[in-house]
């Protein structure tokens, strides 16, 4: 049976789909653009900022679940400017530790709202 996963934590979820769902000990977390929760607002302009607050997210929706990111399996990461890959990689490599998760990362033509980044990932509790 699938779990809603819900924080305030990190923001409300801007159309009909889940911060996150258990499924399972598998745990999907949504694509996580850089909106501050308790502002309701990009926590800043550059790639960096955006990076850490897009992966704050992703930690305490995990938190939420009972989970922390040393559970995370794979993570996908849009970025609006490819060019931005090595600011977001530094900020990236802060939150995860070895073994580090599989990734993806691909420019995207646009992301919602005119984010620079946005991050999902899969966890395995």
């Amino acid at each position: 049976m699938n779990k809603s996963i819900h924080t305030d934590n990190a923001p409300a979820a801007i159309g009909p789909y889940s911060q996150a769902i258990q499924a399972g000990n598998t745990i999907y977390v949504s694509g996580q653009i850089p909106i501050d929760p308790a502002k309701g607002e990009f926590a800043g302009t550059d790639i960096a900022t955006q990076t850490r607050q897009s992966l704050t997210n992703i930690k305490n929706i995990l938190a939420a679940a009972g989970a922390d990111m040393s559970h995370v399996v794979k993570t996908t990461v849009l970025l609006a400017d490819i060019a931005d890959f090595t600011a977001m990689n530094e900020v990236y490599a802060e939150f995860f530790t070895e073994p580090y998760p599989a990734r993806a990362a691909f420019q995207a033509a646009a992301l919602p709202k005119g984010a620079k980044v946005e991050i999902e990932a899969i966890a395995v509790v």
